[in-house]
């Protein structure tokens, strides 16, 4: 490694380190094609790899989970010892959001990598809304939200988004895109139930979706189009039961069809479902399949981040060994695994990564385009 390429990896990471400083700080089968993101602020002469080990890049493709109210320890370790690039705020906190602040301090100070960490949590409104205590609105659900004309929703997201970024969040996993049929909330357990839709129609999700997004922009916090190719026909939650598969979504469904619109009104992060799709890939859940995620990049032309739903605890991929599981998501072409409520599991998913990307030159190359797309993405988003 030359000396030079040394020095220009240690510049970007002090510049990414301050910027994290700043934004703790409150504050007003083939392999899916990839090219840089609209927004990657990266130079091609400036390899963002340069001067990281393979553990210290492999780290950046995992955000662990920890409580909203302290640093777990399992959590700690993970940031210390498996260099995971972010963390999720879970649970349901009605603390202060100094308090919330603080434990995203100190995850950041334990970042040894001088690379900013994602801070990531649930924000969408209703039942799902993590930070709920002293300086965070109350969200409407977004079956509410979805009644608010888009130019307002954008202007009471911004507020939203404020009250995140003023805890150190930088980015929220919301808003849902998710398209529930009228008339069947009620058979959908993990949207419709719990109201998380804007809608029964493509129009409607897009817009608020949309709407909700450039709030969160505008007060900048980033957002995350979910679930991806759609969780509203499911009559079952893969968090909890096993074996779910959609046999209504196909290519050229509205489901699919929302995400075009939304990377283009500026979402750069999709998370995909964990859910089988019949009419895409039957044989195997979205966040394994390598057709799901062509299907984003290709025919969608997402160019964004892409983020597994949780892959620690859902029971829908619990038959999959826990290393196995962030193998799989990467060499499909994802490009960050979410393990939101056992940061415990960082250590054998980081070491399962290694050893494959140790052996097998094609995906060490998945490795690295993934580990290069999250710090073209911290670099636009958290060097700001």
């Amino acid at each position: 490694m030359h000396r030079s390429r040394r020095a220009l990896a240690a510049t970007a990471a002090v510049a990414l380190a301050s910027a994290a400083l700043v934004a703790c700080t409150p504050a007003p089968a083939p392999s899916p094609r990839r090219t840089p993101s609209a927004t990657s602020t990266s130079s091609p002469t400036a390899d963002p790899l340069a001067g990281l080990t393979l553990a210290q890049e492999v780290g950046q493709l995992f955000v662990a989970g920890t409580s909203a109210t302290t640093l777990d320890p399992a959590a700690l370790a993970a940031i210390r010892d498996s260099h995971v690039g972010g963390i999720f705020l879970k649970g349901r906190s009605v603390a202060p959001a100094s308090a919330n602040l603080a434990v995203v301090r100190a995850a950041q100070a334990a970042s040894a990598d001088g690379i900013p960490l994602i801070v990531s949590t649930d924000q969408e409104g209703g039942e799902v809304q993590v930070l709920q205590g002293p300086g965070f609105d109350r969200i409407p659900t977004a079956v509410a939200q979805g009644q608010i004309a888009p130019d307002a929703l954008r202007t009471q997201a911004r507020e939203w988004g404020s009250q995140l970024r003023a805890a150190g969040v930088n980015l929220d996993l919301a808003p849902v895109a998710d398209i529930v049929p009228a008339g069947t909330a009620a058979q959908n357990p993990p949207i419709g139930v719990f109201q998380r839709q804007y809608g029964s129609d493509a129009a409607t999700v897009v817009d608020h979706a949309s709407a909700f997004a450039a709030g969160l922009r505008d007060a900048g916090v980033q957002s995350t189009a979910k679930h991806f190719p759609g969780l509203g026909h499911v009559t079952a939650n893969t968090d909890t039961t096993a074996g779910v598969t959609d046999d209504v979504v196909g290519p050229d469904a509205p489901d699919v069809g929302v995400y075009r619109d939304l990377a283009s009104s500026g979402v750069d992060v999709v998370m995909v479902s964990s859910a089988i799709y019949q009419r895409i890939d039957g044989t195997q859940p979205a966040v394994f399949s390598p057709a799901v995620l062509t299907l984003l990049r290709d025919r969608v032309g997402f160019r964004g981040v892409t983020m597994t739903d949780d892959l620690s605890r859902a029971v829908q991929v619990q038959s999959v060994a826990v290393g196995d599981r962030a193998v799989r998501a990467i060499d499909a072409g994802v490009d960050v695994v979410l393990i939101s409520n056992d940061p415990d599991q960082a250590a054998p998913m980081t070491a399962a990564v290694i050893a494959r990307a140790q052996v097998d030159p094609a995906f060490r190359e998945k490795v690295d385009a993934a580990a290069r797309a999250v710090l073209a993405w911290k670099q636009s988003h958290l060097a700001s």
